[in-house]
């Protein structure tokens, strides 16, 4: 088996799998309870120092 075959092996299996987990996550970081109040915030930085 040549490392080409047992990269894409991984990446068919594991590297799949790690990828969902670690989508899984960002997207229950970014809606977890609580998160609204800095999300609004951060939504109004740009017209922070505008008169």
């Amino acid at each position: 088996m040549t490392t080409y075959d047992t990269f894409r092996h991984f990446a068919d299996s594991w590297g799949l799998l790690a990828l969902v987990v670690m989508f899984i996550a960002a997207v229950g970081w970014a809606f977890r309870p609580g998160s609204s109040a800095i999300h609004d915030e951060l939504s109004r930085l740009p017209l922070r120092d505008e008169d």
